[in-house]
């Protein structure tokens, strides 16, 4: 007797991806793009942001990691949302490297006001944004998984239980709640 695949599997629609099925490349798509745009909004730094928007930074990356999945060996459920992560966080570093390259720009007058915020509160936002990252990056995957699952990308207990492997909601739940307790000890 063979086990019954869900077609809706992120597993099974990886497996279709690789075979050069269009309709499971966007589903995907579909699945993955809004809840990744979620977790990269704002880690883009503003000064980068006129090169690039935050999602078209996401899209772009994401459709050139699914060029290459036929690599991509997925371990776990959530494995993809991982990888596809990491490939933002690579892109975000190249492009804050490129903004670092470019000639800067001039000087504004005192005449023209200005709506963003003023450099002492960018750096304070990037100093706790860099206090954050390496806070998650001390913690154990599980509790990196947990957090980035439920705080970044916003998904329910439920979906935090499944790409953990939690028996229940609460199971799951508790996971988050301990590692946000080990990542504000860490912070």
């Amino acid at each position: 007797m063979s086990a019954v695949v869900d077609p809706e599997s992120s597993f099974e629609l990886i497996r279709r991806v690789k075979t050069g099925d269009a309709d499971a490349l966007d589903r995907l798509l579909r699945r993955h793009l809004p809840a990744l745009r979620r977790w990269a909004s704002g880690r883009l730094p503003r000064g980068v942001r006129d090169l690039s928007d935050t999602d078209d930074l996401v899209q772009d990356t994401v459709i050139e990691a699914l060029k290459h999945v036929h690599t991509f060996e997925p371990r776990r459920d959530g494995a993809l949302q991982a990888y596809l992560r990491q490939a933002i966080v690579n892109r975000i570093r190249d492009e804050i490297r490129r903004a670092h390259r470019r000639p800067a720009a001039a000087d504004l007058t005192d005449a023209v006001p200005t709506t963003t915020a003023s450099p002492l509160a960018e750096a304070i936002g990037q100093e706790m944004l860099d206090k954050y990252e390496a806070a998650l990056a001390a913690l154990d995957e599980e509790e990196r998984e947990a957090i980035v699952a439920r705080v970044e990308l916003g998904q329910s207990y439920a979906e935090v239980a499944a790409a953990l492997g939690k028996p229940t909601q609460d199971a799951a739940r508790m996971a988050v709640q301990r590692a946000l307790v080990r990542l504000a000890i860490k912070m």
